[in-house]
């Protein structure tokens, strides 16, 4: 499946946007003396063109930024991996070709086209724009999707919904999941979804998906292809079906997750996309623990358990600049034996709410790609 934008505001927001920034930086110019220069006397002069200029190229560079968004989202480990992700703000992230999303804090757009959707806990942050999410769908004559919740709040979800039908007068059609703990739900003949233990403030679980391989079993492994194609003819079972972890995600979650031994498919899926709410020592891992999140830092002590190729790091809480993850960052990366660790965040930026980072860890470089976005709220 082709990866969907990450945002796509809607042309009359990026106009009335920018038609307010030309706006501003025209008083601007307004209020500074411009020296007349008519003639090309020599004079500083073209005040309010300059400032025009200036405007007109940071919007050119803001447009080229978007689209690189829009093409690529972050590409890891062949997965284009999509979202937004802050602390008590809003958590939704997709895998596209996939075709799943994990949460959805506000019902982005970039995550309706994807038909299952696994919702790791009833903090509204991870879950407050299911019905949007479902109406959404509806809107655009897409199939029902499918939507897994932890078995506990299942019933909630189901009366929460029906609140929705009766105030919206819509049918909201879904199928909606119980999965538990030791269940395997098959998305399609050569990929599963499996739920995980993780370990926040109110029931939560994360999720592992896995492709499923075929091997030729061992007893035959000496046999020539005439052979093999004899007894499979024969209707002798000669694979073996291996599920492969591709990509875990915890949601929200404390580091007990890690040292869980039931956890070990999560540690060394593909991709793992958890959290790190908490950086610093202005906020400590006591604390973190018990609002049911991690620390930076207890990534670090616990970094011999990761086998993942890729991890990538989200749910950064609204107090950190930017300045402060690089930090935390690059102390981070020595640590990890991943090929490469991902930051997903969203910080706000003057004008515009929203800031989309890209940090890719790889060997002992870091390097950082920025690119500012439009959220579609204020």
């Amino acid at each position: 499946m082709a990866a969907v934008s990450l945002f796509s505001a809607p042309s009359t927001l990026l106009l009335s946007r920018t038609a307010t920034r030309l706006s501003r930086f025209q008083t601007l110019a307004a209020r500074k003396p411009v020296a007349s220069t008519v003639g090309g006397g020599g004079g500083k002069g073209g005040g309010l063109l300059s400032v025009l200029d200036r405007a007109l190229a940071e919007e050119e560079e803001y447009r080229r930024a978007r689209a690189q968004v829009q093409r690529k989202g972050v590409e890891v480990e062949g997965y284009a991996i999509e979202g937004i992700s802050v602390g008590g703000h809003e958590t939704c992230i997709t895998v596209p070709s996939l075709n799943v999303a994990f949460d959805i804090g506000r019902g982005p757009q970039f995550a309706v086209s994807q038909d299952y959707l696994f919702i790791t806990h009833a903090h509204l942050d991870h879950i407050g724009g299911l019905p949007m999410y479902i109406a959404t769908r509806g809107l655009y004559n897409l199939k029902p999707p499918t939507v897994f919740v932890p078995p506990c709040i299942r019933d909630d979800v189901e009366e929460l919904l029906q609140v929705h039908r009766r105030m919206s007068q819509i049918e909201l059609n879904v199928e909606l999941v119980a999965l538990d703990l030791g269940e395997t739900y098959e998305i399609r003949n050569d990929l599963v979804a499996r739920p995980f233990q993780t370990y926040h403030a109110i029931p939560s679980q994360g999720y592992v998906i896995y492709s499923i391989r075929r091997k030729l079993k061992k007893q035959y492994a000496h046999l020539k292809g005439s052979q093999i194609m004899k007894l499979k003819q024969s209707g002798t079972e000669i694979t073996d079906t291996i599920l492969y972890p591709e990509v875990a995600f915890t949601g929200d979650t404390n580091s007990d997750f890690i040292l869980d031994p039931r956890n070990a498919d999560a540690l060394r899926a593909k991709v793992l996309i958890t959290e790190a709410t908490f950086l610093d020592d202005h906020i400590d891992v006591e604390h973190a623990r018990e609002h049911g999140h991690m620390h930076l830092s207890e990534i670090m002590e616990h970094s011999q358990w990761f086998r993942n190729e890729t991890i990538v790091l989200t749910h950064f809480s609204n107090r950190y600049s930017l300045e402060d993850i690089r930090q935390a960052v690059s102390r981070l990366q020595p640590k990890l034996h991943s090929k490469e660790l991902v930051i997903l965040l969203k910080k706000k930026r003057s004008t515009y709410r929203c800031l989309f980072l890209c940090s890719v860890l790889t060997c002992n470089s870091i390097i950082f790609r920025t690119l500012p976005i439009i959220t579609l709220y204020s």
